[in-house]
C-alpha cells in the first residue's frame, strides 16, 4: 500500500481497506464451515502435561488484541503465567472463594443448572495446564496523572476473550472459561495496577486422553435467531 493511497478525515489519516472477495457459494460454504469446526469447540476440564510453546500464547494473545473495542482504547492486559509455584498459589486462593460459592452463595437452582457439567470447587486445571492466561480489563488510563476512563470496557474485553478462544482452538488446544467470583485476589497475586479488574481466567494446552465431556447440545438457530425479512 503507498501512502499516497490514504486519505485525511478530521485530521488523522486513513488507509484503504481491502478485502478478500468470495462468490456467493464461496461465502455460503466458508461460513458453514467455520461454524461445523468452531461448533466442535468444547470446555475441557482435564488437561495433558504437554507443553505449549511460548511463541503459541504468543500469537494466541496477539489474535485477542485485534478484537474491536470502544474509541480502540484496547482496554486490556492479558498476563499469561507458566509458573507452577504461581499457579499453585492462584489455585488455592481460586478454590478458597470456589468453595465460598457453592457452600454460601449459590442457589439450589443454579446448582442443579451445573450438575449436568460435573462441576466443582476443585479447580485442578488452574495447575495441571501448561499455561493459564487471565485477561484484566483496563477500567481507565492514567496520562500525566490525568485519570480517563475508557469505553465499553466489558464490551470491548468480552468481544477479545471471545477471539482468544477461537484463537486457542485454531491452535489446536483447549481452554475453558473460569470466573471465580469476586477475583481480587488475581490482582493481588499478579501485582496487578489499579487500574486493571480481573475479568476472565481461561486455561491453555493440551486435554488429558482419555477425556470426557458432557453430552450437550446447542440451541437450534430457531431458538436463537430471529429474522426481520
Amino acid at each position: 500500500m503507498k501512502a499516497k493511497d490514504s486519505i485525511i478525515i478530521n485530521e488523522y489519516k486513513h488507509v484503504p481497506y481491502i478485502q478478500e472477495a468470495f462468490t456467493p457459494e464461496e461465502t455460503i460454504a466458508k461460513s458453514e464451515a467455520f461454524y461445523q469446526w468452531l461448533d466442535s469447540r468444547r470446555s475441557v476440564r482435564d488437561f495433558s502435561s504437554q507443553e505449549v510453546p511460548k511463541e503459541v500464547i504468543d500469537a494466541l494473545i496477539k489474535t485477542a488484541s485485534t478484537a474491536p473495542s470502544g474509541a480502540h482504547k484496547q482496554p486490556w492486559t492479558f498476563c499469561a503465567i507458566s509458573n507452577p509455584d504461581l499457579k499453585k498459589e492462584i489455585r488455592i486462593a481460586a478454590e478458597q472463594e470456589e468453595e465460598e460459592t457453592y457452600t454460601n452463595r449459590m442457589s439450589e437452582r443454579w446448582k442443579k443448572d451445573l450438575a449436568p457439567l460435573a462441576t466443582d470447587s476443585h479447580k485442578p486445571f488452574i495447575e495441571d495446564a501448561p499455561w493459564i492466561i487471565i485477561a484484566f480489563k483496563r477500567v481507565y488510563e492514567y496520562e500525566d496523572t490525568i485519570k480517563h476512563n475508557n469505553y465499553y470496557v466489558n464490551e470491548s474485553i468480552g468481544i477479545a476473550c471471545g477471539m482468544l478462544i477461537s484463537a486457542i482452538h485454531n491452535a489446536g488446544l483447549v481452554t475453558l472459561t473460569h470466573t471465580p467470583s469476586p477475583m481480587n485476589f488475581l490482582t493481588k497475586i499478579l501485582n496487578r495496577p489499579s487500574n486493571e479488574r480481573a475479568f476472565l481466567l481461561l486455561p491453555v494446552g493440551h486435554p488429558k486422553q482419555p477425556t470426557y465431556v458432557p453430552d450437550l447440545h446447542r440451541k437450534s438457530l430457531d431458538e436463537i435467531a430471529v429474522y426481520y425479512e
